[in-house]
């Protein structure tokens, strides 16, 4: 994935204890940055992750994580996580994602959350002014 399909960037730096002996990055690690970049994109919206389950009434839950290793990251690397929305659903929401050093992609994947009543946990329909926000990112 190009670093170019990205508008969106957070930025990171490898700490001691993300890396193994050889001093490249755990692969379960991968998900953690997944996860950080898209905190900040929600951040970036206006609307950082505890303030959605407050003012949409929902909470969104991970039913998908997919990662493809295409280069391994090092210890002390700053590596930029690039975040773009894929599609929004009824009550799902896909984000696309690859983790860059300078322009290499050395990670790619999807994480696809589903809305659900804050209270129930049950599945809902994403509302219409949360959706109105995320369209106007993509």
């Amino acid at each position: 994935m190009p670093r170019e399909a990205f508008a969106f960037f957070h930025r990171l730096r490898v700490r001691w204890a993300e890396s193994d002996p050889q001093g490249v990055v755990f692969n379960g690690h991968y998900l953690t940055y997944f996860d950080v970049g898209i905190t900040e994109f929600w951040r970036a919206l206006g609307i950082p992750y505890p303030s959605t389950i407050e003012r949409f009434g929902l909470d969104l839950f991970v039913v998908k994580a997919t990662l493809e290793y295409h280069a391994p990251a090092h210890y002390d690397d700053l590596l930029d996580v690039g975040v773009r929305l894929g599609r929004i659903g009824n009550s799902s929401v896909q984000f696309l994602l690859g983790i860059y050093r300078e322009t290499a992609c050395l990670v790619s994947g999807e994480v696809v959350y589903v809305a659900v009543d804050a209270k129930t946990r049950r599945p809902q329909t994403i509302p219409p002014d949360l959706r109105a926000i995320l369209m106007a990112e993509t």
